[in-house]
């Protein structure tokens, strides 16, 4: 069904695509490259939410030299009205031949309906070319738009025998500049950055992309079930900062909220944030990827609760020993198999220490 020039244009469409991974939220990443008689015409991608997309873009510059045209997009073209008029309606007009489609949209207002849309105007499609890069592109958005949560990603620095800080707590630098620089990037591409009120009052962290150009910074959400967040911590300059709480000390949620910080009160959980709704809640708000950035309590009580999706680990070449402390609390356990298993996703060197990235078996 698919050629070998279709490969080689849908990856420029994949590779276009990758220059929205900052700033698309809460929209997909997506290219577009249209090709007649095997020369390029025009490109697109989205570049941000509430602009054109992808194959608007590309529309526009290839004006009539679209009819008769290929169009290769990384995801199937919209058929509803959002903030944009449908896209499967621009193709259709524009008079484009065929339309090649790396993977179907997981929203339930596209779903297969841009597809069929573009076959009753007589167009043909052929969809699944470089589908699992596509979806690669896109987790946090396929897994808001599937089971309405986001895709939870865990970043964390660690010593060979697996240890994150100290026993005194000391952890500033088990890693090298080269691996912070890329976990800036991680932040960059993330709607938001996840911490509990432990790693907020030991590191007073900001938790802002601070080495990585962008336009956007992420959503900076702290746990804090009491509210013990001082109002002059660094995260709550600059706005742009949810607390989650099961407090409803009405005198620390204002002075909180005076500082700058929303405030929401979420149930709780024998005792502690229920996770589950604070992630639901994140979805609604339109969070696609979170990076959670905290110590081994709080990676130990994502990954038992089943909500973590992918470890993004920084494995420095130095042990701490048995006295430092781990990457998560899971108790003790009695049986081999009651352990978390991973799936390995690529291991390569940044800088002096490997980066590992590993998604959560479930």
């Amino acid at each position: 069904m698919f050629s070998a020039d279709d490969s080689v244009w849908m990856a420029q469409a994949l590779h276009l695509a990758e220059r929205g991974l900052y700033t698309t939220s809460p929209n997909p990443r997506v290219g577009c490259v249209l090709v007649r008689d095997n020369q390029l015409i025009a490109e697109g991608w989205h570049e941000r939410a509430g602009e054109p997309h992808a194959e608007a873009h590309a529309l526009r510059i290839a004006g009539a030299e679209a009819r008769g045209a290929t169009a290769y997009v990384t995801l199937e073209p919209c058929s509803h009205h959002g903030r944009t008029p449908p896209c499967a309606d621009a193709l259709i007009t524009a008079g484009v031949a065929r339309v090649v489609i790396a993977m179907q949209d997981p929203n339930p207002q596209v779903a297969g309906q841009g597809i069929a849309r573009l076959r009753s105007a007589g167009i043909e499609v052929d969809s699944g070319l470089m589908e699992a890069i596509a979806c690669a592109l896109n987790p946090g958005f396929i897994a808001r738009m599937t089971r309405g949560t986001p895709w939870v990603r865990s970043k964390i620095a660690m010593s060979l025998d697996g240890r994150t800080a100290l026993n005194n707590g000391e952890s500033q630098w088990i890693t090298g500049a080269a691996a912070r620089r890329d976990g800036h990037h991680w932040r960059a591409r993330s709607c938001a950055v996840l911490t509990g009120i432990g790693t907020v009052l030991a590191d007073d962290a900001q938790l802002t992309v601070r080495d990585v150009a962008t336009t956007r910074q992420p959503l900076r959400v702290v746990l804090d079930s009491t509210l013990r967040m001082s109002p002059a911590a660094r995260i709550l300059r600059g706005g742009n900062a949810l607390l989650y709480t099961t407090s409803t000390d009405q005198r620390k949620i204002l002075t909180l909220t005076e500082a700058g910080a929303e405030v929401v009160v979420l149930p709780a959980d024998r005792g502690q944030i229920n996770l589950a709704a604070c992630l639901k809640d994140l979805a609604t708000r339109g969070c696609n990827e979170v990076l959670l950035e905290a110590g081994r309590t709080m990676n130990g009580a994502m990954l038992q609760a089943g909500l973590l999706d992918e470890l993004l680990i920084y494995l420095a070449p130095q042990l701490l020993g048995d006295m430092a402390r781990g990457m998560a609390q899971l108790g003790e356990l009695t049986r081999l198999d009651q352990g978390i298993t991973l799936e390995w996703q690529d291991v390569r060197s940044v800088g002096k220490d490997l980066r590992i990235i590993a998604n959560v078996k479930k």
